[in-house]
């Protein structure tokens, strides 16, 4: 097994990544359209890949200065707990020097313990909405 990260969009399969998201139940609605731009709109990316298979994504927004959100950090199933989320995160906060990098996770599968090692530690409480119907983005 040799794991290639990629932070290029060039080849990227949406609907493979669609797909695979679905399987892993990580899916949370976007069409393969969406998760373009989704990715596309991101100021750090990151695409695992075994061969040509998607393994995992990590991505942060950010305003170059001193603020950045890390979000959508999965990796397939099968590939857990091998280091594949840790050198993703690994190489998005290397690309964000400065800056105060938030994230939220639900823990699921002990994620917690794998941002702790990475530095990270407990800031408050989260709080969010969603502005109008969740993945409807035409101004009306």
């Amino acid at each position: 097994m040799t794991i290639v990260y990629k932070n290029d969009l060039a080849g990227v399969d949406w609907g493979q990544m669609k797909s695979i998201l679905v399987e892993d139940s990580f899916d949370n609605g976007r069409t393969p359209e969406q998760l373009r731009e989704s990715f596309a709109n991101s100021a750090v990316f990151n695409i695992a890949y075994d061969g040509p298979k998607l393994i995992g994504t990590a991505r942060a927004l950010s305003d170059g200065v001193c603020n950045a959100y890390v979000v959508d950090v999965w990796t397939f199933s099968p590939y857990r707990r091998q280091g594949i989320a840790r050198q993703m995160m690994e190489n998005l906060l290397a690309k964000l020097p400065g800056q105060h990098v938030y994230l939220f996770t639900d823990d699921a599968g002990g994620a917690r313990s794998l941002y702790y090692a990475l530095g990270f530690t407990e800031q408050g409480i989260g709080l969010a909405t969603v502005v109008g119907e969740w993945l409807v983005n035409d101004p009306q």
